[in-house]
């Protein structure tokens, strides 16, 4: 199935020289939100990324402040004019979002691993222009991944993107989720047109995903030839 794709019309200034979505893996406070942000902003980022809900492996974990986190991020809006991002994984999570002008969602391993979830999504997107990006899930299955993307894609969202994150895996490795290159290279030949983006599990720590320092420059230069 080939994708009705769009642009994701983000504003120049957020792509030069590079696209970067940067910010806490969770909102955990309005001031620890609000002296990220402001750090970011001052850096030239222009796309704020916060976790508002967390899906955790086992329950008692932190699992995010849910809607009251949401006018944090509103205050970041206001205060510095970067957009917002953060993900979704229910109904109920996209209307939150949408009343409370997010600008960009995306959608998590495991909630993308689920056609279920999956479909509940495309169908509260339905009748939106909001941009979705859609990490990969966390099995290594190429259909899996396209199956989330075309479900959005046939719900009418056309501003569409995708994460690659890295797949779980077991045992000693020297990256927290394995690359597994040639699924993200499939990817890209499937929707050459499509933009793929790096997303560290724990995006204010490269180096925890890559293993090291090493590791981390051996990966940008993987990214760097895949992409020729």
């Amino acid at each position: 199935m080939t994708l009705s794709l769009l642009p994701l019309q983000l504003p120049q200034s957020a792509l030069r020289p590079h696209l970067v979505i940067a910010g806490p893996c969770a909102a955990e406070t309005e001031e620890q939100v609000m002296d990220v942000a402001r750090a970011l902003a001052a850096d030239g980022c222009r796309i704020f990324r916060a976790g508002v809900w967390k899906p955790r492996t086992k329950p008692g974990t932190f699992e995010g402040k849910g809607t009251i986190a949401l006018p944090w991020l509103q205050r970041v809006k206001e205060e510095t004019g970067m957009l917002l991002a953060t993900e979704v994984a229910t109904p109920e999570h996209v209307e939150q979002c949408l009343r409370h002008g997010i600008d960009l969602l995306w959608v998590g391993a495991r909630t993308s691993a689920n056609p279920f979830a999956m479909q509940a999504l495309a169908d509260a997107l339905r009748g939106t222009d909001i941009p979705v990006l859609v990490k990969n899930p966390v099995n290594p299955d190429i259909e899996l991944w396209m199956g989330a993307l075309e479900r959005l894609d046939q719900a009418g969202v056309r501003r569409l993107g995708a994460i690659h994150r890295g797949f779980c895996s077991y045992g000693e490795k020297l990256y927290r989720n394995t690359p597994m290159w040639p699924i993200p290279i499939e990817l890209r030949r499937r929707c050459p047109s499509m933009p793929i983006l790096w997303g560290n599990p724990r995006p204010h720590s490269p180096a925890l995903a890559a293993g090291d320092g090493l590791g981390v420059r051996r990966f940008g230069r993987r990214v760097s030839l895949s992409s020729r």
